[in-house]
């Protein structure tokens, strides 16, 4: 179901004409007791994207799985004239040494400065998702902007399906914590495997949950 508060009139608030630049970041993961934090940032033409594909754009998590995959395959067959994006995870080794909120911030810098240098003209914004803004000069953040900017949005959906194949790869290295299923949340049976198992080298060990099982 199409996300009716969803729009592009934040972006065009700040663009003077149809050739500015507004790119689109967020994160997934920050809750996750294990795995990398991975972010995102996009930029899409208005004039040119499928508008078959952007009524499908809505905050991740009220997508499927399946949806956010299928969202997100037809994203990578866009020209760059269309739709470009990069993305960056940020480890749990470093979430545990400079805390999440860091790390998230962090990997939405990353991100952003690789996508700098393949745009053909400097964004005029940068709108993030919250309300805490990393280390990008301008940028405006925006509270829940992930169900209000279909920029947002399409970062939160990448964001989220970079994370989960991250955590499918982790899952065969360590199927007892079921990581393809829990992606990492702290779900009952995860929580119970870290009861019989103890920690892996992928759980964030500053988190509380985990904490407590470090030996």
């Amino acid at each position: 179901m199409k996300n009716t508060n969803i729009s592009f009139d934040i972006e065009n608030i700040f663009m003077t004409n149809k050739t500015d630049i507004v790119l689109g970041l967020d994160e997934a993961g920050r809750g996750c007791l294990a795995g990398p934090v991975v972010a995102a940032c996009v930029w899409i033409n208005q004039e040119l994207f499928p508008k078959e594909l952007l009524v499908q754009i809505n905050d991740s998590k009220k997508l499927s799985e399946i949806k956010r995959n299928k969202i997100f395959s037809e994203l990578q067959k866009l020209d760059k004239s269309v739709f470009m994006f990069e993305y960056q995870e940020i480890s749990s080794e470093i979430i545990d040494e400079i805390n999440i909120l860091q790390a998230s911030l962090l990997a939405m810098g990353k991100a952003y400065q690789k996508l700098l240098p393949r745009l053909f003209n400097k964004p005029v914004i940068s709108l993030v998702d919250g309300n805490q803004p990393p280390d990008i000069h301008p940028c405006q953040t925006i509270i829940a902007g992930d169900a209000k900017s279909y920029s947002i949005a399409t970062a939160s959906i990448i964001a989220k399906v970079k994370k989960d194949e991250l955590l499918n790869k982790i899952a065969e290295k360590y199927p007892m914590y079921n990581f393809e299923k829990n992606k990492g949340y702290g779900t009952k049976s995860h929580l119970e495997a870290l009861e019989k198992y103890g920690i892996s080298p992928f759980h964030r060990k500053s988190y509380a949950p985990v904490k407590k099982y470090i030996k």
